[in-house]
């Protein structure tokens, strides 16, 4: 089973969280940010990982440097769970309805980070999650997974479907996007012999 650990602290966020990629989509989630909580369950659950988090950070200041740092934490998780990255399928995509909303998610575990996110979300909160962050959250995860992270919000009403699918949508890309090709085992995602 491919799984790890990651232990980030820094004077503004202290982070563990435990990531096993062949997991049964069982989570136990603690931020301090209830909306951001039930992203994250969402994501485990639709993307069947098993996924620990406790992290506390300095809210009373904003909420940024908590959500960035899950990111980066779970980005890291992701890179370390997946080591030499052979015999994975590199990249997958999904596409989520949630009721009115319809969100795409791709995601490219080649080697380099990018990050497109176009919510067309218009309010400032969602639940209480400051939603420009969401953002942040998934270049945070691009930076420390080595990723090309793609999401986009077709179309929608609910500022609340149109995160949700989203997380959803990107739960399920990862997890086309780690699983293991028999066919490949052995090989590098790529032509150029290194990720």
């Amino acid at each position: 089973m491919r799984r790890a650990l990651v232990n980030r602290q820094t004077t503004e966020t202290q982070i563990a969280l435990a990531l096993t990629i062949e997991g049964r989509g069982r989570y136990q989630v603690r931020t301090g940010i209830r909306f951001l909580d039930h992203m994250l369950e969402l994501f485990a659950r639709h993307g069947g990982f098993d996924l620990t988090v406790t992290a506390t950070g300095d809210l009373d200041v904003d909420q940024h440097h908590t959500v960035e740092d899950l990111g980066i934490a779970l980005g890291d998780a992701v890179a370390k769970a997946l080591g030499d990255r052979k015999g994975i399928n590199r990249a997958g995509y999904f596409v989520m309805p949630m009721d009115e909303t319809l969100a795409v998610a791709a995601v490219d575990l080649g080697g380099r980070p990018a990050t497109v996110v176009n919510l067309k979300v218009r309010t400032r909160l969602v639940g209480d999650l400051q939603t420009e962050l969401v953002h942040d959250f998934f270049e945070g995860f691009a930076m420390g997974a080595r990723a090309n992270v793609h999401l986009n919000v077709m179309y929608g009403r609910s500022n609340h479907h149109k995160v949700e699918a989203v997380f959803k949508a990107f739960g399920r890309a990862l997890r086309v996007a780690c699983a293991k090709d028999k066919r490949l085992a052995r090989m590098l995602p790529s032509t150029k012999g290194l990720l």
